[in-house]
């Protein structure tokens, strides 16, 4: 059971990555057109954003259960607080944006910038 949860662990992870690689890689082809006024969210980036809380939800499951079994450590609650507020306010600034002809260069900028921020405090903290 313990190699059945660390399976579904790591496929959760792999899949967090699809969601941030999503978001990211929608903010990087906007790049060009965020310097012309002109970056748009694309449906990549809103995709992105669900698979991101999706998946962070079940990863904390999967750890809380991991840790209930004693077959991993407990969670850091407060890294998972400051790491949900972050994909909280990220995905507030992508649906409030998706249909807008252009989204001005620094809220699209913000948006670039939490991403990286949640993948900084997944690996630093």
């Amino acid at each position: 059971m313990e190699l059945t949860a660390e399976i579904l662990r790591n496929s959760l992870i792999v899949l967090h990555f699809i969601g941030f690689a999503a978001v990211f890689g929608g903010f990087m082809t906007q790049m060009k057109a965020m310097a012309q006024g002109a970056a748009k969210i694309i449906p990549a980036m809103v995709h992105g954003a669900w698979t991101l809380l999706a998946t962070g939800i079940l990863l904390v499951g999967v750890r809380e259960w991991m840790a209930m079994m004693e077959w991993a450590e407990g969670l850091n609650h407060m890294k998972i607080g400051v790491k949900s507020l972050v994909l909280t306010l990220l995905i507030i600034l992508v649906l409030a944006n998706k249909k807008k002809e252009s989204v001005k260069a620094p809220v699209f900028g913000t948006i670039g910038l939490l991403a990286v921020l949640n993948v900084v405090l997944a690996v630093f903290w």
